[in-house]
């Protein structure tokens, strides 16, 4: 009786940090003009993830002349939600003048929070409240909403495509389409239902995907899988010249191998030399063994199709990618939003959700200034003169990462193994 106190207290008190650390970003945004780190340097970016593409959705060249990664459906919603007549001379010109698209990205935000809301009530109304507050304010939503990532329109559909308490089998195919054809890495954690032998479910998903492709396809004339991967190998060469915004914000450790040789960044004067060479031999390590780690879950859960949720296998496929590459800091909102359907039960999904907590913390420290800009920041509308370097969050952050997906993959092999005791391994395809 006294177990659900001690999880609202515990949970409470980390949603308080992640509340304060709120009002510190706000404080230091009203006394210096600007976000802090790892908000992005550039201060006059803000909502540009959204109008850079929507320039492109209202104009033919979107795959040929940007070399737009997105696959169509992006540009079918965007087209949908911009005002055309904007959209003339430059994206930075269309944001200003675009109502429809900003309404939009507060509207987006809004659904996130109220899903958020009703998923977590539904699958544990003791810690709804904190987890919420976690998911709304946290550093990874406030950073999407910033950035006016597509990642708010992915999410909701992510939700409900992940979510145990939706059931209707149309809706999670639908949702898991909207994902994947939205963000294409998102097909790793639908492959949760191949682990599990959920072959109709798979099925159904597999097939919503390629006829929502398709159809996008058409809708927009472009976008076709050569022209989208063609162009991702062009955008991997460019974003390895972008190291800096890589390491910013970043899921993985991957980005600091090439900080020294890549990034036109003193760091040797900034750290001292026997760190930089611990992590040059550190992280190859960490990464692979947390690859390793998860495969053996992985592995573990196929025999055991049964012995894990579909939430904690989806977790282990995603961290997984996560950890071995970053796509983007905010893209560990879909991870830590399936942790936070884990119960607070076991000492791995209580390590894990304490991690994700902590990484809702907004704001960080700064270790060493490496560039100061006098600029001009749109969200305050005044001449500022950021100053941006490495923080600690650089090398706490991932390490966060990996501690989730080595807690609750630990977790999911003690629970394969409990299995065993009550079940015989099934390594066919069939259901178990």
């Amino acid at each position: 009786m006294t177990a659900r106190p001690r999880i609202a207290v515990t949970e409470y008190a980390l949603a308080a940090m992640v509340v304060a650390s709120v009002v510190w970003a706000a404080l230091f945004f009203q006394q210096k003009g600007f976000l802090p780190q790892p908000f992005v340097m550039d201060t006059n970016d803000t909502f540009m993830d959204w109008f850079n593409t929507a320039f492109w959705a209202n104009r033919p060249g979107a795959y040929d002349v940007w070399r737009s990664i997105y696959p169509p459906l992006s540009f079918v919603f965007l087209d949908l939600f911009s005002l055309s007549g904007c959209h003339l001379s430059s994206p930075f010109v269309a944001r200003d003048c675009d109502w429809l698209g900003q309404a939009t990205i507060i509207g987006a935000y809004a659904v996130n929070v109220a899903l958020f809301w009703t998923l977590f009530r539904r699958n544990d109304r003791a810690t709804a409240i904190p987890r919420t507050i976690a998911m709304a304010l946290g550093l990874p939503m406030l950073f999407t909403l910033e950035r006016g990532n597509l990642i708010l329109i992915a999410m909701p559909a992510f939700m409900l495509a992940h979510d145990p308490m939706v059931r209707a089998p149309w809706v999670r195919a639908m949702a898991t389409a909207a994902t994947i054809n939205f963000k294409p890495y998102l097909l790793l954690p639908a492959l949760a239902q191949l682990v599990r032998r959920e072959w109709r479910p798979l099925e159904l998903a597999g097939i919503a995907t390629i006829i929502l492709y398709l159809v996008t396809l058409a809708l927009v004339g472009s976008g076709t899988p050569g022209e989208i991967a063609s162009n991702t190998a062009n955008w991997i060469v460019f974003q390895g010249g972008q190291v800096w915004n890589e390491v910013n914000y970043s899921t993985s450790y991957a980005p600091l191998l090439s900080i020294r040789k890549a990034a036109p960044i003193p760091l040797l004067d900034l750290v001292p030399s026997r760190l930089v060479e611990g992590i040059e031999y550190v992280v190859p390590l960490l990464i692979r063994i947390s690859q390793l780690v998860a495969l053996a879950a992985l592995a573990g859960a196929w025999l055991q199709p049964r012995a894990l949720s579909h939430e904690r296998v989806a977790i282990m496929l995603l961290g997984a990618y996560l950890v071995t590459q970053s796509p983007g800091g905010y893209t560990q909102l879909f991870l830590l939003f399936l942790v936070l359907l884990e119960r607070w039960q076991g000492f791995g999904p209580k390590i894990a959700i304490i991690c994700t907590y902590l990484l809702c913390l907004v704001g960080d420290v700064q270790i060493a200034s490496i560039i100061d800009l006098n600029t001009n920041g749109w969200l305050s509308g005044r001449p500022v003169t950021p100053s941006f370097g490495l923080t600690i969050g650089h090398f706490l952050r991932p390490g966060l990462i990996i501690i989730i997906l080595w807690a609750l993959s630990c977790d999911a092999m003690v629970r394969i193994y409990h299995a065993h005791a009550r079940h015989r391994p099934s390594p066919g395809l069939a259901i178990a």
